[in-house]
């Protein structure tokens, strides 16, 4: 899907897609799993093996939501770090760096347009809309990242917002868009849409955990980013709530190297990292009662696939890159 006719186009669009640079490809994952633990059986028709064809053609479908999904991602990835200056990106150098920001910003606009064109094959207006909601989404989180008040900064409220658009938008929309496409019903929908919105946010909650404890190598990016860019993620707040003297550190912004040394020493007296991970576990265990709130099934691929749902809620608390 991300084959284009000019050379140079094609190579900035494959970059992230080609072995090795792939990522952890953790959105298609859920959301192949996601189609498996919501397809009913279609019982066997009598005659000319219509039912076979018809979930072999919704798997297809549902299919194609991962792939724009993954373009979605991608697309947002390369963006962001042309409006971060990132010259490092899985452990490789960024797009922007190697190709320069120019070529970057029009490969993500590929992306996006590819991921267009494939959303209206589906033919499926509420899905067409959620998918479109999703980009404004993307768009909205970034600048509400990049134009925050001093107040907002210290918000817990406006971080958990921000970090809805930015992260948990994209998976939860994309798990409510596979089940409209089974045909379930708007009850289904919405536990789809509960399970990712939730792993969507403990997965940002781990990654903000793993941005001050992750060692640079495993993480793939340099370690204390979001600070560095003056970025005021869940620890610093908690923190924040233990120790209001913070408070006019974060005020002051980051620009200052020592303010971000002052900022760690209270972070490591408090309890922030641990209230993060409380709180994305908050957020994975209400991801996995959302599966188990689904009606009930036999069949054995329904079951498999919606234990490894919740295994997965399990996976993105424990995980260290």
């Amino acid at each position: 899907m991300v084959v284009a006719e000019v050379p140079k186009l094609a190579s900035a669009a494959e970059y992230f897609f080609k072995l090795g640079v792939e990522g952890k490809r953790f959105r298609p994952t859920v959301l192949l799993l996601m189609a498996t633990a919501l397809n009913v059986h279609i019982p066997e028709p009598t005659a000319g093996g219509v039912g076979d064809t018809l979930t072999t053609d919704l798997r297809t479908r549902q299919q194609s939501i991962a792939e724009i999904t993954e373009m979605i991602h991608v697309a947002s990835l390369l963006h962001d770090d042309v409006l971060d200056d990132a010259d490092k990106r899985r452990g490789i150098g960024s797009l922007n760096a190697v190709m320069g920001n120019k070529l970057a910003v029009l490969a993500g606009d590929f992306l996006l347009s590819r991921a267009c064109v494939s959303l209206a094959a589906l033919k499926n207006t509420e899905v067409v809309s959620l998918i479109a909601t999703v980009v404004e989404h993307l768009v909205t989180g970034e600048t509400m990242q990049m134009t925050t008040s001093s107040e907002q900064r210290c918000s817990m409220e406006y971080y958990m917002q921000k970090t809805y658009y930015k992260t948990a938008s994209l998976i939860s929309n994309s798990c409510k868009a596979i089940a409209l496409l089974a045909g379930q019903t708007a009850e289904v929908a919405m536990l789809a849409f509960e399970y990712g919105k939730h792993l969507g946010l403990a997965f940002q909650l781990i990654d903000d955990v793993l941005d001050f404890t992750g060692t640079s190598a495993s993480l793939g990016k340099g370690s204390l980013s979001d600070i560095q860019h003056g970025i005021v993620t869940a620890p610093i707040l908690f923190a924040m709530e233990e120790f209001p003297q913070l408070h006019a550190i974060v005020y002051q912004g980051f620009d200052n190297p020592e303010n971000v040394d002052i900022a760690l020493e209270y972070l490591g007296k408090s309890d922030g990292i641990q209230r993060t991970r409380e709180l994305a576990m908050k957020h994975a265990n209400l991801a996995a009662a959302a599966i188990e709130s689904l009606p009930e099934s036999n069949d054995e691929q329904v079951r498999k696939s919606r234990r490894a749902l919740v295994d997965l809620t399990q996976r993105v608390i424990m995980r260290n890159k």
